[in-house]
């Protein structure tokens, strides 16, 4: 499976670029945010999705890898396909997605309403069904670990995954270090 192409832009049109990427073009699907971002670029790196039937042979290409994490949590929706999913995920990461349907953005949910009513019904389930077991597996000492955290200048989502991550049976202190040492291996 091709998951990584680097290359020249040799024709742009609807819905995807041919690569070139040594000596052979490679049709890739993007996004028509993504190919708006690069209009006057004349090489690219994208993140692949390859998807092989019967009949084809696709490529679907985004522009980083948490445009590709995303891309990979909506194919896996009922009803959202790869042209579908292409276009979900160049509206911003899986956390932006998340926080704001969690946090009830407008921006956010509207944006998902332009793929269509029922695949953004579908997506905002998901993402629904996502946080409701997230917030089930807070467990006791959270808040404290949480408020520790927050005040040595780290972001709140960022410590909410890494506390998910976690053993409940670890104390409040455990739990602490255990956070700064994944931030810390992150960092490297």
């Amino acid at each position: 499976m091709i998951s990584y192409l680097s290359g020249e832009i040799i024709k742009r049109d609807k819905g995807f670029i041919i690569l070139l990427v040594s000596g052979v073009g490679y049709r890739v699907f993007l996004s028509e945010k993504n190919i708006i971002r690069l209009s006057g670029a004349k090489t690219v790196n994208v993140f692949c999705y390859t998807k092989i039937t019967k009949d084809s042979w696709n490529i679907y290409g985004v522009l980083s890898e948490q445009e590709l994490e995303f891309f990979h949590f909506l194919i896996k929706i009922s009803g959202i396909g790869p042209k579908a999913a292409l276009e979900a995920s160049s509206i911003g990461s899986l956390e932006e997605i998340e926080t704001g349907i969690r946090d009830n953005n407008t921006d956010i949910i509207d944006s998902l309403f332009v793929l269509g009513k029922k695949k953004a019904q579908a997506i905002i389930f998901e993402f629904s069904r996502k946080i409701k077991n997230k917030s089930k597996k807070i467990s006791e000492g959270t808040g404290e670990v949480m408020d520790a955290m927050v005040k040595l200048g780290f972001k709140k989502n960022e410590v909410r995954e890494a506390i998910l991550d976690l053993p409940e049976s670890l104390s409040v202190k455990e739990k602490i270090e255990e956070v700064l040492k994944s931030f810390q291996v992150n960092k490297k």
